[in-house]
């Protein structure tokens, strides 16, 4: 029996030796490459804060950016996976468009196996069906469809409108996150699902509190969940476990399969996401889209939608609110474009609104969407050297780089006193001064976001229809600058409270 116990206690000392031996190599990965590199911890390598939420993300993403200011990237552990972060913007131009075809995919850690949702969108596929979905879903966000889905959206802005104008007890103090959550819901409700709703009046329909619960993702056991996802994904597709609560999951996949069996039988038509994608799909040269797909592409649009859309607005009326000489002058561009205020706003009043672009350009550059993006090498490339004293780092099939646009748009080298908001940085003689590939709002090349053009129809259609009515102040509990909670979501210590008083004239 000693001999047996000795035997096993050799066995487990032996397996932790070797183990602590492999996370050694994997440690020293950009070591022996002679690359700049932060100096990663054994276990986590250098996402430690990221994992258990000691700092926010935009804090977390600078700083990372700030560790080498004369390199044109350096290296970094995903726990155990070697990152390239890449600083330079010429660099990031080469990988992300020149050679794109190095660097196709996205680090998607869920697969259609594990989750149709997650797995089966145009964000997360990759390769060859990748490129089929991207193609048949790209004329459905031309401009002419989005003239086509305008009406759908402006409904949704003047009821926005409408609901503060008639509960003026309410605009003392708003919440604007709450609030625009609500608005981008309803877009993406009639938008990509065709449902009517009104989250305003109606604030416990079950469309927003079922959105509410899939992009909670950031606490307690949602955020184990996430974390098991991103790190051991094996074991939540051993257990049969989707990304999503079970209820939303069920939800959303009966909502979009009753939607396309309705239409398909009683043959429906409706200038909605849903409409176009069946559409594309049935076109000769489109690609066969399943009931899966259709799914996947609308949660995804109403995921992107639902929360990124809604922070950016809650970026432009705090900038708005905080600094009234340039809502001034942004108003009146707007009564200029619209001196009859009864006259209808169209697609293309929107898009001749030169400064209303540039405030928008400016929320985004300050507050990106995505703080940061990657990319999945599947084919061998060879990076130049980080540093005249370094070598060149060829990367390998399955390597990642790392573009972090949150540091990019906070860097003084392209935008001088990077923390004033200053949309004349936009204008017409400043905008080609801004390095193109300095600011990734919507990421870049041909894997950039694909609904970009939607996401500032909406932003654009609202912020008009409020500043017609309403200008925007501080409230009690607006806090200049803003704090940013510790997490993976970009959200306000304190949430962002704004103002509505309604205009005189």
């Amino acid at each position: 029996m000693e001999s047996l116990n000795l035997a096993l206690w050799t066995l487990i000392v032996g397996a932790l030796c070797l183990l602590f031996f492999f996370l050694h190599y994997k440690a020293h990965f950009w070591e022996r490459k002679n690359t700049p590199h932060l100096r990663p911890i054994l276990i986590f390598g250098n996402t430690v804060s990221f994992f258990f939420q000691t700092v926010p993300i935009t804090k977390f993403v600078n700083d990372i950016y700030n560790s080498f200011p004369n390199a044109k990237y350096f290296g970094m552990m995903d726990i155990h996976t070697p990152i390239a972060v890449l600083r330079d913007p010429d660099l990031i131009k080469e990988i992300c468009v020149k050679n794109f075809d190095n660097f196709l995919d996205h680090q998607a850690f869920i697969d259609e196996t594990m989750d149709p949702i997650f797995g089966k969108n145009v964000f997360s596929l990759k390769g060859e069906r990748w490129r089929e979905v991207r193609n048949t879903l790209s004329p459905s966000f031309t401009a002419t469809k989005m003239k086509f889905m305008f009406e759908l959206i402006e409904k949704c802005a003047k009821n926005f409108v409408q609901y503060y104008m008639e509960h003026p007890e309410m605009t003392e103090s708003i919440e604007s996150k709450d609030a625009f959550t609500r608005y981008t819901n309803d877009v993406i409700a009639t938008a990509a699902f065709g449902i009517s709703v009104d989250s305003l009046k109606d604030r416990e329909n079950e469309f927003y509190l079922m959105g509410k619960d899939a992009t909670a993702f950031g606490k307690g056991l949602r955020a184990l969940k996430f974390l098991i996802f991103r790190t051991c994904p094996q074991i939540m597709k051993l257990i049969g476990e989707p990304f999503l609560a079970r209820s939303t999951d069920r939800f959303f996949k009966n909502l979009v399969s009753e939607t396309v069996k309705v239409r398909k039988e009683k043959n429906i038509i409706r200038p909605d996401m849903i409409h176009l994608m069946m559409e594309a799909s049935n076109k000769e040269n489109g690609v066969k889209l399943t009931i899966d797909d259709i799914i996947a592409q609308s949660f995804i649009f109403f995921l992107a939608g639902f929360d990124t859309t809604a922070t950016a607005m809650c970026f432009v009326a705090h900038e708005l609110a905080m600094n009234p000489e340039i809502q001034d002058k942004l108003r009146n561009e707007i009564d200029t474009f619209t001196e009859n205020r009864e006259e209808k706003i169209t697609y293309e009043t929107i898009s001749k609104m030169k400064y209303l672009d540039m405030v928008i350009s400016e929320a985004l550059r300050k507050y990106p969407p995505a703080p940061s993006t990657d990319r999945l090498c599947i084919k061998k490339y060879t990076l130049p050297k980080a540093t005249p004293d370094s070598e060149e780092y060829t990367a390998l099939p399955k390597s990642v780089v790392w573009i972090p646009i949150q540091g990019l748009h906070h860097d003084p080298k392209y935008y001088p006193d990077p923390e004033k908001f200053d949309p004349e940085r936009f204008n017409d003689e400043n905008k080609d001064k801004i390095h193109p590939y300095a600011y990734l709002p919507f990421g870049i090349g041909p894997r950039k976001c694909i609904a970009n053009r939607f996401a500032l129809m909406e932003t654009k259609i609202l912020i008009v229809y409020i500043l017609q009515k309403f200008i925007l102040e501080k409230s009690v509990k607006t806090k200049h600058p803003i704090e940013f909670q510790k997490g993976f979501a970009i959200v306000a210590k304190g949430g962002l409270w704004v103002k509505f008083t309604k205009r005189d004239n």
